[in-house]
């Protein structure tokens, strides 16, 4: 049997539920909640496990950053029978009261990336998964913790020379926050007629400085750790509902 492409794994080894994530290192974190963890492989930005979570099948994929890169783990995931995706990944909040560590999950998203145009025009929306949607909630809710439910933006560059203006522009119009991945998964798995739903942690505050927020991250800071590791325990238990 011939190896996926880009993700260098047996079709016959990709789980119909998956959990996405953007970076490689978070798939060790993912793995660390899940049991009779194996690893697929690594190539490019594609690293892949199998674990069973209470009992179900699931595989893990990076994506790596951007919808580019998200849309051909998704192609060929759905190519090898995934039906339910949920990706874990981070945003920058677009409104002052979202901290760090918070989570969103999305209901749709503002589509300002060039990936998911190439599928379909900019009309057609991206919407997540409402069941998943509601398992997400559901979960997350027992925590206790900061939570939102409602539009992020996923855009291909936060360095441009007018980020501050185009924050603002969004923020004005209650989107909660920005991503570089969540309107490519919802625009091509709805369709390919497969589940898509998405819980993004916030690792940076409205207005803060990016570079400093991604960099603590980087470091591990505890507010925004315990907060991804409840959207993992969100994402596996929605997957098994």
């Amino acid at each position: 049997m011939s190896l996926l492409p880009h993700l260098q794994c047996r079709p016959d080894q990709v789980a119909e539920h998956v959990v996405l994530c953007g970076d490689p290192a978070r798939v060790d974190r993912i793995a660390s909640q899940l049991e009779q963890c194996e690893s697929l492989g690594q190539n490019r930005e594609f690293r892949l496990i199998n674990g069973r979570h209470q009992g179900l099948p699931i595989t893990v994929c990076s994506t790596g950053i951007g919808g580019a890169s998200a849309i051909i783990a998704l192609e060929e995931l759905v190519q090898a029978g995934a039906r339910v995706l949920v990706r874990v990944g981070s945003a920058g909040a677009l409104q002052h009261e979202i901290g760090l560590g918070d989570l969103i999950v999305v209901e749709g998203a503002v589509r300002h990336d060039g990936a998911s145009l190439a599928y379909l025009p900019a009309e057609y929306p991206a919407c997540a998964d409402i069941r998943l949607q509601a398992a997400l909630l559901d979960h997350i809710a027992t925590s206790g913790l900061p939570h939102w439910h409602g539009l992020v933006r996923s855009h291909d560059s936060f360095y441009r020379d007018d980020e501050q203006k185009v924050c603002r522009y969004w923020h004005e119009r209650g989107v909660l926050g920005a991503d570089m991945e969540t309107a490519a998964l919802l625009v091509v798995g709805r369709l390919r007629k497969v589940r898509v739903a998405a819980v993004l942690c916030t690792v940076v505050a409205f207005e803060q400085d990016v570079q400093q927020g991604v960099s603590d991250y980087a470091s591990a800071e505890a507010a925004m750790m315990k907060g991804e590791q409840l959207a993992i325990a969100a994402a596996l238990h929605a997957l098994g509902q």
